[in-house]
């Protein structure tokens, strides 16, 4: 029997996520985006049937030009306005049980301190559940709202993310050693100082003293995702991501992508298989051949180039918006680097040009057909190194209603598709260990503090040990 595929729900709390134009359509739940009743019945139908994640993904400002005016996004309601996904997960958490619970946050936008301790006390009320998308940033604007005059250099803000991570390593492998939570009320003894430690960490950007302020939470480190596809990103994801999202235009560009991740993995003292890979697709479900096609053409009525253009704007070493037919080999960009080299490997026949960039987004990632031509297909995406699929939406709660409904019980028949969850943690559900391998860069802090114990009280004897 195949392996079964991994899926998550990729949406964002907003109005126009990925597919722009489709808030239009009657069916939209996603037009009413602030109701968190909408979110909760998501995460209800999506445990329901068995996906094993919702992964939010998020922005820190407006896309284009940061000096000029934002009025397509305001027009289409393109990613503005949004709602912050970590709050939104802790409302999920506590109306699921099984769900894994993935957000996306910026290095930029939080404290690693203070990011670390959301993350933990997140991990804590979902029991296990968090997953973190880690993102350098895309925008000028998400870049100037803290404070920076624009985007750092694409390569810098990857060593940026380096540090943030490991910060974050620090204090959530390094700072409490196992067993340092106590709660032993007859001695009053809450937790041993003897195995919580500061972490000193003095770097380029960060000083951090700590001790992390949350105990371990029960996966300590969250699972951790990573989405940038250009030769920076896949090699901060060789070094630190379990889980890559990809949204390559073909299987044969996937498999280019996955086996040069996996090499570099490698080459970063990991196993090639530590690293899995989600690709992004969005479904077209006909009960005939003939149905998807007519569904196709009906969705694309509602189509807003306008709108998938603003979404995929790139712009100059100026800072200035690009027509949307300059050639991409013209393009000098630190905002969507990666996704360009896709592009011109997408587009052959011709010099592709900025246009080609929303064309391919609209349509090369999307999968028409009957739910057994769907399976076909998704077995073409595994066979090239595919580990799941982040189903993209047209519409909420309904792409994800007839997915269920219609797909994953032919996925399950031919063995792509979980049944059942498997117990603990996200991490244990998806790889079978609650905690990071010793693999990991993360794992080197593991019992590396125990020198610096937050206070001088003298090591606790704890009966029976």
């Amino acid at each position: 029997m195949p392996r079964p595929l991994r899926f998550n729900a990729f949406v964002m709390h907003t109005n126009s996520h990925i597919h722009h134009g489709q808030w239009r359509r009657p069916d939209a739940g996603q037009v009413d985006f602030e109701d968190i009743a909408l979110w909760i019945d998501l995460a209800k139908l999506l445990e329901a049937a068995k996906f094993d994640a919702i992964f939010l993904a998020d922005v820190s400002g407006v896309y284009g030009d940061a000096d000029a005016d934002f009025d397509v996004y305001i027009r289409e309601g393109l990613q503005i306005p949004s709602h912050d996904p970590l709050t939104l997960v802790a409302a999920i958490a506590t109306h699921t049980e099984h769900l894994g619970l993935a957000l996306t946050s910026n290095v930029v936008q939080n404290h690693p301190f203070n990011f670390a301790r959301q993350i933990s006390t997140l991990d804590h009320i979902s029991k296990g559940r968090v997953a973190w998308n880690i993102v350098t940033g895309t925008q000028d604007n998400g870049a100037r709202n803290f404070g920076l005059p624009r985007l750092v250099d694409h390569a810098e803000r990857y060593a940026w993310a380096e540090e943030y991570v490991d910060v974050t390593y620090k204090l959530w492998e390094g700072s409490w050693d196992d067993g340092a939570l106590v709660k032993d009320r007859e001695r009053g003894i809450y937790s041993d100082a003897s195995k919580i430690h500061t972490i000193d960490h003095v770097g380029e950007r960060y000083a951090v003293q700590g001790p992390h302020l949350p105990s371990p939470s029960p996966q300590r480190t969250p699972v951790l995702y990573q989405a940038g596809s250009s030769g920076s990103g896949r090699a901060f994801a060789a070094r630190n991501a379990e889980a890559t999202f990809i949204i390559a235009p073909s299987p044969a560009l996937a498999r280019e992508q996955i086996a040069e991740t996996r090499r570099l993995a490698v080459e970063a003292g990991r196993r090639a298989d530590d690293i899995t890979f989600y690709q992004g697709l969005s479904f077209v479900i006909g009960d005939t051949e003939e149905e998807a096609r007519d569904k196709a053409a009906e969705y694309e009525k509602y189509v807003s180039i306008d709108g998938y253009l603003a979404h995929s704007a790139l712009v100059d070493a100026e800072g200035r918006a690009y027509d949307p037919d300059t050639p991409l080999s013209e393009v000098r960009t630190d905002t969507m680097r990666g996704f360009s080299e896709w592009v011109r490997k997408a587009v052959t026949d011709r010099e592709p040009t900025i246009r080609d960039v929303a064309l391919v987004i609209s349509r090369q990632t999307r999968v028409v057909g009957t739910p057994e031509q769907i399976a076909d297909v998704l077995v073409e995406w595994q066979d090239a190194g595919v580990d799941g699929i982040n189903v993209i939406n047209w519409v909420i709660p309904g792409s994800f209603e007839e997915f269920a409904e219609k797909v994953l019980p032919v996925l399950r028949e031919r063995g792509l598709a979980q049944s059942e969850y498997a117990p603990g943690p996200l991490r244990q559900k998806l790889f079978g260990e609650p905690l990071l391998n010793d693999r990991h860069p993360a794992a080197r802090y593991r019992g590396a503090f125990s020198g610096t114990a937050a206070d001088t009280e003298p090591a606790l004897v704890q009966e029976g040990v």
